[in-house]
């Protein structure tokens, strides 16, 4: 089972992170790692954040060719076109909650529901309504990143709304531990006040701090998630307090 679940550069990651966290945080054991045959808590963890980079863009983490034309199923009035309209976060939403979350109004409308009625649904049954004509994504993914959505899906998830204030897009955090975790682990990349990467192509500008107080929603699942197709580590591993910390201190850092 192992092998058709985990891939090459997967089990690579394995003994890093089975060596460094011997144990789960109390967040993400118990129910989410329980009767998956030989998969171990970390081995699962790998697989949920594997689900979590696919949900975000897919087909950047596969390196495949973005869609070119407009997803069949993306609703009409929905004002995004071509490939980011394949994307399972732009209908389902950053915060899991489709059109009853922070895409409820806006260019990211759509309509549809979010994906919080899954949390803990069977693997099978979610991989079976990924493969559905409305999806429409059987032939565009391998069945074990299909396994792996799944698993993100179903073990994955938190209510966003009980870290992030949906009125203020403040999260509930503590700066000074958030601090703590950033400048140790996060600052090597993105720079000790978050500007050493530009998400934008100059002149414009777009740091770390930017998207933080902007979409809370999005920097926290890629906190505990990672970035697809670039080496940004994920942080499952951390408590998910200490990812709503990190958050809560990028939202300190410049915006421009």
């Amino acid at each position: 089972m192992r092998k058709h679940l985990l891939k090459r550069s997967v089990l690579f990651v394995l003994p890093c992170i089975a060596a460094a966290f011997p144990s789960l945080p109390a967040t993400v054991q118990a129910h989410d790692i329980e009767g998956f045959g030989n998969l171990s808590g970390a081995q699962h963890l790998v697989l949920i954040t594997r689900g979590g980079v696919l949900y975000d863009n897919w087909y950047k983490t596969l390196g495949k060719s973005a869609p070119k034309d407009t997803h069949p199923a993306y609703p009409k009035a929905g004002k995004q076109k071509g490939a980011s309209t394949w994307r399972c976060k732009e209908c389902h939403g950053w915060d899991y909650k489709g059109a009853r979350g922070a895409y409820s109004k806006g260019s990211h409308y759509t309509g549809i529901g979010g994906i919080r009625n899954m949390v803990h649904a069977p693997i099978d049954s979610i991989v079976a309504n990924l493969k559905n004509e409305t999806h429409g994504l059987s032939k565009l993914i391998p069945n074990e990143d299909m396994t792996a959505l799944a698993h993100f899906v179903s073990h994955g998830q938190i209510d966003m709304d009980d870290y992030i204030d949906s009125a203020t897009k403040k999260a509930k955090g503590n700066v000074a531990n958030g601090e703590r975790i950033f400048q140790t682990v996060c600052a090597r990349c993105h720079g000790s006040d978050g500007k050493l990467i530009n998400f934008k192509s100059p002149p414009k500008a777009e740091y770390i701090g930017t998207v933080a107080s902007d979409n809370p929603w999005e920097t926290l699942h890629k906190i505990r998630m990672g970035q697809p197709a670039v080496p940004m580590l994920s942080m499952l591993a951390f408590d998910t307090q200490d990812h709503v910390d990190v958050l809560a201190y990028c939202q300190t850092l410049p915006a421009k």
